[in-house]
Protein backbone atom coordinates (compact mmCIF):
# COMPACT_ATOMS: atom_id res chain seq x y z
CA UNK A 1 0.00 0.00 0.00
CA UNK A 2 1.37 3.40 -0.99
CA UNK A 3 0.84 6.06 1.96
CA UNK A 4 2.41 9.43 0.70
CA UNK A 5 -0.34 11.54 0.76
CA UNK A 6 -0.93 10.32 4.79
CA UNK A 7 2.90 10.96 5.19
CA UNK A 8 2.62 14.35 4.00
CA UNK A 9 -0.84 15.15 5.89
CA UNK A 10 1.07 13.79 8.76
CA UNK A 11 4.08 16.12 8.70
CA UNK A 12 1.82 18.86 8.34
CA UNK A 13 -0.64 17.91 11.82
CA UNK A 14 2.88 17.29 13.71
CA UNK A 15 3.96 20.95 12.76
CA UNK A 16 0.32 22.00 14.19
CA UNK A 17 -0.78 19.85 17.04
CA UNK A 18 1.24 17.87 19.82
CA UNK A 19 2.64 14.42 18.56
CA UNK A 20 0.67 15.35 15.17
CA UNK A 21 -2.67 14.08 16.78
CA UNK A 22 -5.75 15.24 19.32
CA UNK A 23 -5.50 11.72 20.83
CA UNK A 24 -2.57 9.78 21.88
CA UNK A 25 -2.63 6.48 20.39
CA UNK A 26 -3.55 7.52 16.95
CA UNK A 27 0.37 8.78 16.66
CA UNK A 28 1.02 5.00 16.11
CA UNK A 29 3.70 5.36 17.83
CA UNK A 30 3.99 1.98 20.10
CA UNK A 31 3.94 0.25 16.61
CA UNK A 32 6.98 2.62 15.38
CA UNK A 33 4.51 3.64 12.13
CA UNK A 34 3.49 6.92 10.67
CA UNK A 35 -0.39 6.98 11.17
CA UNK A 36 -2.40 6.90 8.16
CA UNK A 37 -4.88 9.22 7.71
CA UNK A 38 -8.92 8.68 7.09
CA UNK A 39 -10.79 10.03 4.67
CA UNK A 40 -14.39 8.24 5.13
CA UNK A 41 -15.81 5.16 6.29
CA UNK A 42 -18.74 3.27 5.31
CA UNK A 43 -20.33 -0.09 6.88
CA UNK A 44 -17.78 -2.13 8.10
CA UNK A 45 -14.75 -0.48 5.73
CA UNK A 46 -12.72 2.54 6.20
CA UNK A 47 -10.77 4.50 4.11
CA UNK A 48 -7.80 6.74 4.09
CA UNK A 49 -6.46 9.98 2.17
CA UNK A 50 -4.35 7.75 -0.53
CA UNK A 51 -7.57 5.80 -1.27
CA UNK A 52 -6.33 2.51 0.41
CA UNK A 53 -9.13 0.14 1.61
CA UNK A 54 -9.50 -1.53 5.18
CA UNK A 55 -11.18 -3.94 7.08
CA UNK A 56 -12.44 -2.08 10.28
CA UNK A 57 -12.23 -3.50 13.57
CA UNK A 58 -11.62 -0.28 15.57
CA UNK A 59 -15.08 0.98 15.25
CA UNK A 60 -14.37 4.30 16.72
CA UNK A 61 -13.27 2.29 19.85
CA UNK A 62 -16.23 0.77 20.15
CA UNK A 63 -19.72 3.13 19.19
CA UNK A 64 -19.91 2.09 15.37
CA UNK A 65 -22.19 -1.33 16.40
CA UNK A 66 -24.39 -0.63 13.59
CA UNK A 67 -21.18 -0.29 11.32
CA UNK A 68 -20.30 3.40 9.76
CA UNK A 69 -22.93 5.96 8.30
CA UNK A 70 -25.78 3.90 8.79
CA UNK A 71 -28.52 5.74 7.06
CA UNK A 72 -30.97 5.80 9.53
CA UNK A 73 -28.26 7.78 12.06
CA UNK A 74 -27.07 9.44 9.03
CA UNK A 75 -31.10 10.69 8.38
CA UNK A 76 -31.49 11.76 12.01
CA UNK A 77 -28.33 14.37 11.93
CA UNK A 78 -29.24 15.99 8.84
CA UNK A 79 -33.09 16.25 10.28
CA UNK A 80 -31.79 17.88 14.01
CA UNK A 81 -28.91 20.01 11.81
CA UNK A 82 -31.35 21.28 9.86
CA UNK A 83 -33.51 22.50 13.15
CA UNK A 84 -30.44 23.98 15.31
CA UNK A 85 -27.26 22.78 16.09
CA UNK A 86 -27.59 23.92 19.97
CA UNK A 87 -29.87 25.53 22.26
CA UNK A 88 -28.40 25.51 25.87
CA UNK A 89 -32.20 24.55 26.33
CA UNK A 90 -34.21 21.51 27.13
CA UNK A 91 -35.60 19.99 24.08
CA UNK A 92 -38.32 16.76 23.30
CA UNK A 93 -35.08 14.90 21.80
CA UNK A 94 -32.71 14.57 25.53
CA UNK A 95 -36.16 13.02 27.18
CA UNK A 96 -36.54 10.64 24.77
CA UNK A 97 -33.25 9.81 24.80
CA UNK A 98 -33.14 9.60 28.63
CA UNK A 99 -36.21 7.15 28.26
CA UNK A 100 -34.53 4.72 25.91
CA UNK A 101 -31.49 4.48 28.31
CA UNK A 102 -33.60 4.00 30.77
CA UNK A 103 -35.65 0.82 28.99
CA UNK A 104 -32.56 -1.05 28.88
CA UNK A 105 -30.63 -0.42 32.25
CA UNK A 106 -33.38 -0.56 34.64
CA UNK A 107 -30.46 0.40 37.09
CA UNK A 108 -30.60 3.85 36.07
CA UNK A 109 -33.78 5.54 37.38
CA UNK A 110 -32.48 9.15 36.37
CA UNK A 111 -29.51 10.31 34.22
CA UNK A 112 -28.08 13.14 33.11
CA UNK A 113 -26.33 13.70 29.98
CA UNK A 114 -23.07 15.07 29.32
CA UNK A 115 -20.34 15.18 26.52
CA UNK A 116 -17.94 12.62 26.96
CA UNK A 117 -17.19 9.34 28.97
CA UNK A 118 -14.51 11.54 30.75
CA UNK A 119 -17.16 13.94 31.90
CA UNK A 120 -19.25 11.51 32.30
CA UNK A 121 -16.75 9.09 35.09
CA UNK A 122 -16.30 12.89 36.62
CA UNK A 123 -19.12 13.91 37.77
CA UNK A 124 -20.00 10.46 38.68
CA UNK A 125 -17.50 10.66 41.16
CA UNK A 126 -17.71 14.01 42.60
CA UNK A 127 -21.55 12.78 42.76
CA UNK A 128 -20.41 10.10 44.56
CA UNK A 129 -17.99 11.54 47.25
CA UNK A 130 -20.89 14.03 47.53
CA UNK A 131 -23.58 11.45 48.32
CA UNK A 132 -21.42 9.21 51.06
CA UNK A 133 -19.26 12.03 52.07
CA UNK A 134 -16.67 10.02 51.83
CA UNK A 135 -13.26 11.51 49.81
CA UNK A 136 -11.70 8.12 48.58
CA UNK A 137 -12.14 5.70 45.32
CA UNK A 138 -10.93 2.06 44.66
CA UNK A 139 -10.09 1.59 41.02
CA UNK A 140 -8.76 -1.57 39.58
CA UNK A 141 -5.16 -1.54 37.58
CA UNK A 142 -5.10 -1.21 34.19
CA UNK A 143 -9.14 -0.25 33.96
CA UNK A 144 -9.24 3.46 32.00
CA UNK A 145 -12.43 5.90 33.35
CA UNK A 146 -11.09 8.49 30.99
CA UNK A 147 -8.41 10.91 31.49
CA UNK A 148 -9.73 13.49 34.72
CA UNK A 149 -6.89 13.37 37.38
CA UNK A 150 -7.95 11.95 39.94
CA UNK A 151 -8.43 8.67 37.38
CA UNK A 152 -5.31 8.53 35.53
CA UNK A 153 -3.45 6.39 38.40
CA UNK A 154 -2.42 2.83 37.18
CA UNK A 155 -4.45 3.70 34.09
CA UNK A 156 -5.34 1.60 30.85
CA UNK A 157 -5.82 2.86 27.53
CA UNK A 158 -3.62 5.19 25.94
CA UNK A 159 -1.96 5.72 29.12
CA UNK A 160 -0.28 1.95 28.99
CA UNK A 161 0.51 2.45 24.92
CA UNK A 162 2.91 5.76 25.56
CA UNK A 163 4.45 3.31 28.91
CA UNK A 164 2.58 6.63 30.68
CA UNK A 165 0.14 4.54 33.86
CA UNK A 166 -0.10 8.42 35.50
CA UNK A 167 0.68 11.63 33.96
CA UNK A 168 2.40 14.61 34.78
CA UNK A 169 0.50 17.44 36.28
CA UNK A 170 -1.75 15.12 38.48
CA UNK A 171 -1.41 16.52 42.37
CA UNK A 172 -0.01 14.79 45.10
CA UNK A 173 -2.91 15.73 47.01
CA UNK A 174 -5.43 13.84 44.33
CA UNK A 175 -3.84 10.94 43.25
CA UNK A 176 -3.90 10.34 47.26
CA UNK A 177 -7.42 9.84 47.33
CA UNK A 178 -7.10 7.12 44.40
CA UNK A 179 -6.43 3.29 45.76
CA UNK A 180 -5.56 0.88 43.75
CA UNK A 181 -7.25 -2.82 43.23
CA UNK A 182 -5.97 -5.58 41.00
CA UNK A 183 -8.93 -6.74 39.06
CA UNK A 184 -10.47 -9.97 39.66
CA UNK A 185 -8.70 -10.13 43.08
CA UNK A 186 -11.40 -9.42 45.44
CA UNK A 187 -8.96 -10.09 48.34
CA UNK A 188 -7.35 -6.96 47.18
CA UNK A 189 -10.80 -5.02 47.64
CA UNK A 190 -11.22 -6.55 51.38
CA UNK A 191 -7.59 -5.18 52.24
CA UNK A 192 -8.21 -1.25 50.82
CA UNK A 193 -11.70 -1.06 52.73
CA UNK A 194 -10.05 -2.79 55.28
CA UNK A 195 -7.13 0.03 55.84
CA UNK A 196 -9.32 2.43 54.92
CA UNK A 197 -12.73 1.68 56.90
CA UNK A 198 -15.62 4.51 56.60
CA UNK A 199 -13.36 6.49 53.92
CA UNK A 200 -14.12 5.26 50.87
CA UNK A 201 -17.19 6.58 48.98
CA UNK A 202 -17.17 4.67 45.95
CA UNK A 203 -15.38 1.46 43.81
CA UNK A 204 -15.33 2.24 39.77
CA UNK A 205 -14.84 -0.37 37.52
CA UNK A 206 -15.31 -1.64 34.08
CA UNK A 207 -17.09 -4.62 34.25
CA UNK A 208 -15.54 -6.34 31.74
CA UNK A 209 -12.35 -4.67 31.16
CA UNK A 210 -11.63 -3.10 27.82
CA UNK A 211 -8.82 -0.47 27.58
CA UNK A 212 -5.69 -3.13 28.93
CA UNK A 213 -7.49 -5.10 26.25
CA UNK A 214 -10.54 -7.45 26.47
CA UNK A 215 -10.07 -8.83 30.12
CA UNK A 216 -13.08 -11.13 31.42
CA UNK A 217 -14.59 -10.92 35.16
CA UNK A 218 -13.93 -13.97 37.12
CA UNK A 219 -17.67 -15.71 37.88
CA UNK A 220 -18.61 -14.31 40.71
CA UNK A 221 -16.56 -11.62 40.98
CA UNK A 222 -18.90 -8.50 40.03
CA UNK A 223 -21.09 -9.86 42.56
CA UNK A 224 -18.68 -10.03 45.13
CA UNK A 225 -17.53 -6.67 44.67
CA UNK A 226 -21.32 -5.29 44.85
CA UNK A 227 -21.98 -6.80 47.91
CA UNK A 228 -18.66 -6.04 49.22
CA UNK A 229 -18.90 -2.25 48.36
CA UNK A 230 -22.35 -2.07 50.15
CA UNK A 231 -21.75 -3.79 53.40
CA UNK A 232 -18.79 -0.82 53.28
CA UNK A 233 -21.24 1.54 52.77
CA UNK A 234 -20.15 2.44 49.27
CA UNK A 235 -21.55 2.82 46.18
CA UNK A 236 -20.34 0.99 43.10
CA UNK A 237 -20.17 2.82 40.01
CA UNK A 238 -20.17 0.39 36.64
CA UNK A 239 -18.17 2.05 33.60
CA UNK A 240 -20.00 0.64 30.83
CA UNK A 241 -18.67 3.72 28.44
CA UNK A 242 -17.36 0.45 26.34
CA UNK A 243 -19.72 -2.59 27.27
CA UNK A 244 -22.74 -0.21 27.31
CA UNK A 245 -25.53 -0.96 24.41
CA UNK A 246 -22.53 -3.63 23.23
CA UNK A 247 -22.28 -6.63 25.39
CA UNK A 248 -25.78 -6.27 25.32
CA UNK A 249 -28.85 -3.65 24.76
CA UNK A 250 -28.36 -3.43 28.70
CA UNK A 251 -24.65 -3.50 28.88
CA UNK A 252 -22.91 -6.22 31.03
CA UNK A 253 -25.54 -4.92 33.46
CA UNK A 254 -27.72 -6.76 31.52
CA UNK A 255 -25.71 -9.50 30.46
CA UNK A 256 -24.36 -10.40 33.74
CA UNK A 257 -28.10 -9.41 35.28
CA UNK A 258 -26.70 -7.17 38.13
CA UNK A 259 -27.75 -3.45 39.14
CA UNK A 260 -24.78 -0.63 39.98
CA UNK A 261 -25.72 2.11 41.75
CA UNK A 262 -24.65 4.97 39.36
CA UNK A 263 -23.38 3.96 35.04
CA UNK A 264 -21.42 5.54 32.77
CA UNK A 265 -22.45 5.26 29.52
CA UNK A 266 -20.39 7.02 26.72
CA UNK A 267 -20.46 7.95 22.64
CA UNK A 268 -22.30 4.22 21.37
CA UNK A 269 -25.53 6.79 23.38
CA UNK A 270 -24.70 9.21 20.35
CA UNK A 271 -24.34 6.72 17.44
CA UNK A 272 -20.12 7.97 17.36
CA UNK A 273 -21.19 11.39 18.27
CA UNK A 274 -19.76 13.31 21.34
CA UNK A 275 -21.85 12.52 23.95
CA UNK A 276 -21.64 10.44 27.66
CA UNK A 277 -24.37 10.16 30.43
CA UNK A 278 -24.45 9.26 33.67
CA UNK A 279 -27.37 8.04 35.97
CA UNK A 280 -28.44 5.95 38.93
CA UNK A 281 -30.70 5.69 42.14
CA UNK A 282 -32.95 8.10 42.19
CA UNK A 283 -31.84 9.33 45.37
CA UNK A 284 -28.65 9.13 44.32
CA UNK A 285 -29.31 11.34 41.46
CA UNK A 286 -30.90 13.62 43.08
CA UNK A 287 -28.19 15.15 45.10
CA UNK A 288 -27.33 16.68 42.03
CA UNK A 289 -28.19 20.30 41.12
CA UNK A 290 -30.61 21.83 40.74
CA UNK A 291 -32.33 19.58 43.57
CA UNK A 292 -28.90 19.12 45.58
CA UNK A 293 -25.89 20.10 46.59
CA UNK A 294 -23.25 18.31 43.88
CA UNK A 295 -22.92 20.88 40.94
CA UNK A 296 -22.53 19.61 37.16
CA UNK A 297 -23.08 21.78 34.35
CA UNK A 298 -22.38 21.80 30.83
CA UNK A 299 -23.81 24.17 27.66
CA UNK A 300 -23.57 21.24 24.62
CA UNK A 301 -25.22 18.52 27.57
CA UNK A 302 -28.26 17.25 25.87
CA UNK A 303 -27.06 18.65 22.13
CA UNK A 304 -29.92 18.24 20.23
CA UNK A 305 -27.89 16.42 16.96
CA UNK A 306 -25.94 14.18 19.10
CA UNK A 307 -29.15 13.07 21.27
CA UNK A 308 -30.92 12.62 17.84
CA UNK A 309 -28.07 10.31 16.50
CA UNK A 310 -28.51 8.22 19.59
CA UNK A 311 -32.26 7.80 19.51
CA UNK A 312 -31.93 6.57 16.21
CA UNK A 313 -28.73 4.05 16.70
CA UNK A 314 -30.32 2.79 19.62
CA UNK A 315 -33.93 2.60 17.54
CA UNK A 316 -31.68 0.66 14.62
CA UNK A 317 -30.12 -1.82 16.90
CA UNK A 318 -33.18 -3.02 18.69
CA UNK A 319 -34.62 -2.62 15.11
CA UNK A 320 -31.80 -5.28 13.31
CA UNK A 321 -30.87 -6.83 16.66
CA UNK A 322 -27.67 -5.22 15.86
CA UNK A 323 -26.09 -6.73 19.08
CA UNK A 324 -26.62 -10.32 18.10
CA UNK A 325 -25.34 -9.89 14.82
CA UNK A 326 -22.28 -8.23 16.14
CA UNK A 327 -22.11 -11.18 18.54
CA UNK A 328 -22.32 -13.99 15.88
CA UNK A 329 -19.45 -12.25 13.58
CA UNK A 330 -16.85 -12.03 17.04
CA UNK A 331 -17.86 -16.10 17.48
CA UNK A 332 -17.48 -17.11 13.81
CA UNK A 333 -14.27 -14.66 13.72
CA UNK A 334 -12.88 -15.85 16.91
CA UNK A 335 -13.50 -19.53 16.41
CA UNK A 336 -11.81 -19.47 12.75
CA UNK A 337 -8.82 -17.87 14.03
CA UNK A 338 -8.46 -20.36 16.89
CA UNK A 339 -8.47 -23.12 14.47
CA UNK A 340 -5.88 -21.44 12.01
CA UNK A 341 -3.40 -20.93 15.00
CA UNK A 342 -3.35 -24.33 15.71
CA UNK A 343 -1.39 -24.90 12.53
CA UNK A 344 0.76 -22.29 12.89
CA UNK A 345 4.24 -21.76 14.56
CA UNK A 346 2.66 -19.83 17.06
CA UNK A 347 0.54 -22.50 18.51
CA UNK A 348 0.82 -21.48 22.15
CA UNK A 349 1.80 -18.15 21.81
CA UNK A 350 -1.04 -16.32 21.32
CA UNK A 351 -4.11 -15.62 24.10
CA UNK A 352 -7.34 -14.25 22.68
CA UNK A 353 -10.01 -13.13 25.09
CA UNK A 354 -13.43 -12.38 23.96
CA UNK A 355 -17.14 -11.45 24.87
CA UNK A 356 -19.79 -10.16 22.75
CA UNK A 357 -18.81 -8.67 20.19
CA UNK A 358 -14.95 -7.07 21.59
CA UNK A 359 -11.90 -9.10 21.12
CA UNK A 360 -8.23 -9.06 21.89
CA UNK A 361 -5.43 -10.95 19.96
CA UNK A 362 -2.36 -11.13 22.98
CA UNK A 363 0.38 -11.85 22.09
CA UNK A 364 0.89 -13.84 25.35
CA UNK A 365 1.58 -17.36 26.62
CA UNK A 366 -0.80 -17.64 29.50
CA UNK A 367 -4.03 -16.97 30.15
CA UNK A 368 -5.11 -13.31 30.28
CA UNK A 369 -6.98 -12.35 33.77
CA UNK A 370 -5.59 -9.31 35.21
CA UNK A 371 -3.29 -6.22 34.77
CA UNK A 372 -0.03 -8.75 35.31
CA UNK A 373 -1.05 -11.01 32.77
CA UNK A 374 -1.57 -8.12 30.38
CA UNK A 375 2.11 -6.94 30.65
CA UNK A 376 3.64 -9.78 29.75
CA UNK A 377 2.59 -9.73 26.28
CA UNK A 378 5.02 -9.51 23.83
CA UNK A 379 4.79 -6.12 22.52
CA UNK A 380 7.23 -6.92 19.85
CA UNK A 381 5.49 -9.22 18.19
CA UNK A 382 2.16 -7.47 18.28
CA UNK A 383 4.44 -4.24 16.59
CA UNK A 384 5.25 -6.78 13.98
CA UNK A 385 1.84 -8.14 13.30
CA UNK A 386 0.34 -4.78 13.49
CA UNK A 387 2.64 -3.17 10.88
CA UNK A 388 1.67 -6.79 8.53
CA UNK A 389 -2.24 -6.28 8.78
CA UNK A 390 -2.18 -2.79 8.31
CA UNK A 391 -0.50 -3.20 5.08
CA UNK A 392 -2.98 -5.99 4.18
CA UNK A 393 -5.93 -3.90 4.15
CA UNK A 394 -6.85 -4.52 8.09
CA UNK A 395 -7.97 -1.58 10.49
CA UNK A 396 -6.76 -2.64 14.46
CA UNK A 397 -5.90 -0.13 16.82
CA UNK A 398 -2.38 0.12 17.04
CA UNK A 399 -1.95 -1.02 20.57
CA UNK A 400 -1.37 -4.29 22.57
CA UNK A 401 -3.32 -3.04 24.67
CA UNK A 402 -7.03 -2.39 23.41
CA UNK A 403 -9.99 -4.06 21.91
CA UNK A 404 -11.36 -5.12 18.50
CA UNK A 405 -14.80 -4.19 18.19
CA UNK A 406 -16.92 -5.91 15.19
CA UNK A 407 -20.08 -4.22 13.81
CA UNK A 408 -23.77 -5.38 12.45
CA UNK A 409 -22.48 -4.78 9.26
CA UNK A 410 -19.12 -7.26 9.29
CA UNK A 411 -20.05 -9.79 6.21
CA UNK A 412 -18.72 -13.56 6.41
CA UNK A 413 -16.23 -12.37 3.34
CA UNK A 414 -14.83 -9.48 5.41
CA UNK A 415 -14.56 -12.11 8.05
CA UNK A 416 -12.95 -14.62 5.85
CA UNK A 417 -10.44 -12.38 4.74
CA UNK A 418 -9.32 -11.17 8.07
CA UNK A 419 -8.39 -15.32 8.84
CA UNK A 420 -6.89 -15.92 5.83
CA UNK A 421 -4.11 -12.60 5.91
CA UNK A 422 -3.43 -13.38 9.66
CA UNK A 423 -3.03 -17.02 8.93
CA UNK A 424 -0.95 -16.06 6.36
CA UNK A 425 0.91 -13.11 8.43
CA UNK A 426 1.67 -15.59 11.53
CA UNK A 427 2.30 -19.16 9.50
Amino acid sequence: MKHDNSLKAVKLAESLMPGGVNSPVRAFKSVGLSPVVIKKAKDSKIYDIDGNEYIDYVMSYGPMILGHADERVVRAVSSASSDGFSFGATTEREIELSGLINKHFPSIESVRLVNSGTEAVMSALRLARGFTDRNKIIKFEGCYHGHSDSMLVKAGSGALTTSVPSSAGISENLSKDTLIAVYNDISSVKELFSVHKGEIAAVIIEPVAANMGVVLPKDGFLQELIDLTHENGALVIFDEVITGFRLSLGGAQGLFNLKADITCLGKIIGGGLPIGAFGGRRDIMEYLSPLGPVYQAGTLSGNPVCVSAGIATIKAMEEDDAVFKANEAADYLVSNLNEEFKKTKIAGKIAINHISSIITIFFNTGKVGNFKDVMNSDTNSFKNFFAAILNEGIFMAPSQYEAMFLSSKHTKSDLDNTVSIISKILS
